[in-house]
């Protein structure tokens, strides 16, 4: 269920702010904020490896065994599994450390190259949580400003992408996320 949504149009695309569970979005790919090593863990990740299934995990498993672990501000897709999504695209964000050892660029690069993997993957309908926000501390409302900057500028360029949505699960990273694009649009 969905109590608040906030929407805007960017070059033709919609950009959102819900409130709600990321596992059950019926877009096109969601987007989980995965650990390096791509096994599920707590959070977002082991919700969409919970509802995802095996298949994901699987997928996961090859990924590691031909790159190795997923470098921070990276990205790599998989099956939906058993989602509504088609696909997972998995990136890590920055563990924050007082912001001083490059965490910004780090949180921006997680959200670029997960939207560039969906670009081409012909994706048409992306959903993203509050990357890092989590067990790894990055400061919801610097987190909330930078994936709404980051998400805009992609979407002001030539995309197959027309829906951007951003799922927060509780009302305090709801509402950051809501002043962040409020912000964006002064």
């Amino acid at each position: 269920m969905v109590s608040q949504r906030i929407t805007i149009t960017i070059n033709q695309a919609r950009l959102s702010i819900i409130q709600g569970d990321i596992t059950h979005q019926t877009t096109t790919a969601l987007v989980n904020a995965a650990n390096p090593g791509l096994m599920g863990g707590g959070g977002v990740d082991g919700a969409i490896h919970r509802a995802g299934g095996p298949a994901i995990l699987e997928e996961c498993k090859q990924i590691i065994s031909r790159q190795g672990r997923l470098p921070t501000g990276e990205a790599v897709i998989t099956t939906g599994g058993n989602l509504k999504a088609r696909y997972v695209i998995h990136t890590v964000g920055p563990i924050w450390h007082g912001g001083n050892k490059g965490e910004a660029r780090l949180l921006a690069s997680a959200y670029e190259q997960s939207l560039k993997l969906a670009a081409a993957n012909q994706v048409d309908s992306i959903s993203f949580p509050s990357i890092s926000t989590g067990i790894y501390s990055y400061p919801v409302r610097e987190a909330a400003r930078i994936a709404i900057s980051t998400i805009t500028a992609f979407l002001r360029q030539t995309t197959p992408l027309r829906e951007v949505v951003l799922v927060l699960f509780d009302p305090k990273t709801f509402n950051a996320y809501s002043s962040a694009l409020q912000e964006s649009e002064q």
